[in-house]
């Protein structure tokens, strides 16, 4: 007899600034009609800030440092689990990806202007909680038997 486990995809995206407060924002080769902040799904077994620095590299060539945790959302329909991160990168140059991105530029995002990048509106609410992120939530990662702590993101206040 084999248990039902629920299956649901886990998804990591980064609001990335660079020096000048611009945000890093990608079209998808599958989705032109918007922008949005680079991110995709995390492999099994990966951690997710591992994913979230991977997932950038691959679409734009851009390494990060990753802050912390801004916030997680879960599509019900599609059952996505996002977690999203506030990164930043200091050589930030963009290497095009054409494989994995269709356009990818650093764009000075305000709350005014969204609209006009960002189309859709989960990933509008996403994006600007991310901007407004004050402080951030501790992340870990372990592994178990025997228990083994790998990784720590302390709760800790942003500053600009």
């Amino acid at each position: 007899m084999t248990a039902d486990y629920p299956k649901h995809i886990v998804a990591v995206s980064a609001y990335i600034t660079n020096q000048d407060g611009e945000a890093l924002l990608v079209k998808a080769h599958w989705r032109k009609d918007t922008w949005e902040p680079p991110g995709g799904q995390v492999e099994q077994g990966e951690a997710l800030d591992v994913a979230v620095r991977r997932e950038v590299l691959e679409e734009t060539g851009i390494a990060i440092n990753v802050l912390g945790i801004t916030g997680v959302y879960y599509n019900a329909s599609s059952e996505i689990l996002s977690v999203v991160f506030r990164a930043e990168c200091s050589n930030c140059e963009i290497i095009m990806q054409p494989e994995e991105i269709y356009d990818a530029r650093f764009i000075k995002l305000t709350e005014k202007n969204i609209g006009e990048y960002i189309t859709r509106p989960h990933m509008v609410s996403r994006t600007i909680d991310a901007m407004q992120a004050e402080s951030f939530v501790p992340y870990e990662t372990w592994e178990v038997r025997p228990y083994n702590l790998l990784g720590r993101m302390e709760k800790k206040k942003y500053t600009l």
